[in-house]
């Protein structure tokens, strides 16, 4: 019923977007909610629909970055004390379509500017996250993740390289689960208000999985492909246009 919208060509597309957002330790719900938006996905269907993928996608991304040792519990709950309940919060609120579609576009710039790996480089002198620091990034990603449905990974990642934070890795095994946490907060707020999932989002979940899969594996090991990152920024830019112009 609710995606009568979507062709053979979303389903292509949709694992692809999962594993290049995995190998990086994201859900790829930015990019999920990209590609249902040029899909003509109404709003209240992407918002649930992407978080539901998150879940998944995001806890194998975890577990792949977790085995291999980059896991920082420490700098994961300086982040994920306040975004959890900031989360739940932002779940339960419903906001104008039309607002919703701008929040989403300027949170897509997060995303592309990460494929174009503009945050990729790290420091050699880590910093402690301090106390009111982890509060207030925490608590405002977790909100707008909430709010728009997304993990909010892709905003905590380059926040944590840019402020010296952590490692690249160490910051892609946070954020993975980061995203998880969220997603369920996220996700718990809108069943408080009454959501309701319909049974075919777990087919996309299935087929999510198989990209989030290979992309996590490959990511915590040594893989970087710039041409499918660069493909998936384009793909960004255009959602991210059409969602400012409509």
């Amino acid at each position: 019923m609710i995606y009568t919208s979507y062709n053979i060509l979303f389903l292509i597309i949709l694992p692809v977007v999962a594993f290049l957002y995995a190998s990086v330790g994201h859900g790829g719900a930015s990019g999920y909610l990209a590609l249902m938006a040029l899909f003509s996905f109404a709003p209240d269907v992407m918002k649930p629909t992407a978080l539901l993928l998150n879940l998944f996608v995001a806890a194998i991304a975890f577990y792949h970055y977790y085995k291999a040792g980059f896991f920082n519990i420490k700098l994961f709950l300086s982040f994920a004390v306040a975004s959890i309940p900031a989360a739940f919060i932002g779940g339960m609120l419903e906001i104008d379509a039309s607002i919703y579609k701008k929040i989403l576009a300027i949170l897509l710039i997060f995303a592309i500017l990460k494929m174009l790996n503009v945050f990729g480089k790290e420091s050699s002198q880590i910093k402690d996250v301090k106390v009111w620091q982890g509060l207030v990034v925490g608590g405002a990603i977790g909100f707008f993740s909430g709010l728009i449905g997304i993990g909010g990974g892709i905003i905590l990642s380059p926040v944590i390289l840019l402020l010296d934070w952590g490692k690249m890795k160490e910051a892609a095994a946070v954020s993975a689960l980061f995203i998880w946490v969220n997603s369920v907060a996220g996700l718990a707020g809108q069943f408080s208000n009454g959501l309701t999932l319909d049974s075919q989002s777990f087919l996309l979940v299935g087929i999510a999985l198989v990209g989030g899969f290979f992309g996590s594996y490959l990511g915590s090991k040594q893989f970087n492909n710039k041409l499918l990152r660069y493909m998936l920024a384009i793909v960004l830019i255009i959602a991210s246009v059409k969602l400012i112009i409509i």
